[in-house]
């Protein structure tokens, strides 16, 4: 069995680009404990909390209960879930999986194959985390999971992988004159840019395109807060600032906070800027919960003739 192409194509809710994580998220915490215990089981009410972490951080703004993926990854042929009446799961009901105790594990065939070749499961691992989390991320929902990976682990991927443009860094930097466009560090050694980075706005796993209106120069600080829902782009290509970041250092108002509000910095004239779909991507997709106000944000005029407040893109359902 081919267990890379399955974990490849986990099936998932999509609707228009939405995320759903949820599955990817359980599997990777499954080998993660696996790792640490090849014969352990885990009880629903016990890593319940564990779940609800992950998704909180690094799924989609919309939340879902992790009874959901426990019960349904059953189907990928993966997963496996009994309870105390025997094998099979009672279902996605939060309060049927705890009263039945109810306990997950990888699927026997799987758990088999990880013992006879170890490296499988860094392979597998890294197929989850490309298709679907940008590669800031990758290291810290590692950390986060307890997963320990080999750098040097990598895996026969589906033939129809995408591959990425190399060039887009390059362009993506050059577009905006090698400064964030966030706050404007413009690093060097010598004559080579250090720690600014070229971030995808609409992930490239969920279909974004090495393209540069797709693309932002931006600091490693703010490449890795955009990623992970605290800052985003708004209308008028204004920073957002998630009202769930919190900071009272002064450096964190400086360099985070008082960002709320401001025009992007490019890119150079000519040049497309971030297009309006791939925004709207990042904001229902992305950031999380409200955007701070910023004192510098214009305010438009109400038919009733109060100020309004700048919008911000619906969010998509995640399911």
């Amino acid at each position: 069995m081919d267990w890379l192409e399955r974990t490849a194509t986990l099936r998932q809710w999509t609707k228009g680009g939405a995320r759903a994580p949820h599955k990817p998220l359980l599997l990777l915490y499954a080998l993660g404990r696996f790792q640490e215990d090849a014969d352990g089981e885990l009880f629903y009410s016990s890593v319940e909390e564990d779940l609800k972490r992950l998704l909180a951080e690094y799924g989609p703004p919309n939340r879902t209960t992790p009874a959901y993926p426990f019960h349904h990854l059953v189907s990928d042929g993966v997963w496996e879930v009994r309870t105390d009446r025997g094998p099979g799961s009672p279902g996605s009901a939060v309060r049927e999986l705890r009263a039945s105790r109810a306990v997950g594990r990888l699927a026997p065939e799987l758990r088999a194959a990880l013992r006879r070749e170890p490296a499988l499961l860094g392979r597998m691992a890294r197929v989850l985390l490309d298709q679907h989390f940008p590669p800031s991320l990758h290291g810290e929902l590692s950390d986060a999971i307890g997963l320990e990976l080999e750098p040097t682990e990598t895996g026969r991927l589906p033939s129809a992988r995408r591959q990425r443009d190399r060039r887009m860094r390059e362009l993506v930097l050059t577009a905006y004159e090698y400064q964030c466009a966030f706050c404007g560090y413009d690093g060097r050694i010598g004559a080579v840019p250090v720690g600014l980075e070229a971030a995808h706005v609409r992930w490239w796993a969920f279909g974004g395109p090495d393209d540069v209106d797709n693309g932002l120069c931006l600091c490693s600080l703010h490449h890795k807060l955009f990623d992970k829902g605290a800052l985003g782009v708004g209308d008028g290509h204004r920073i957002l600032v998630s009202q769930h970041f919190v900071g009272r250092s002064p450096a964190a108002r400086e360099h985070v906070i008082a960002l709320a509000g401001r025009t992007l910095i490019g890119p150079q004239p000519g040049v497309h800027p971030v297009a309006t779909h791939h925004r709207s991507w990042h904001t229902s997709q992305v950031f999380h919960g409200s955007p701070r106000p910023g004192a510098d944000l214009p305010r438009t005029r109400s038919r009733g003739g109060s100020p309004s407040r700048p919008q911000v893109s619906p969010r998509t359902p995640t399911g």
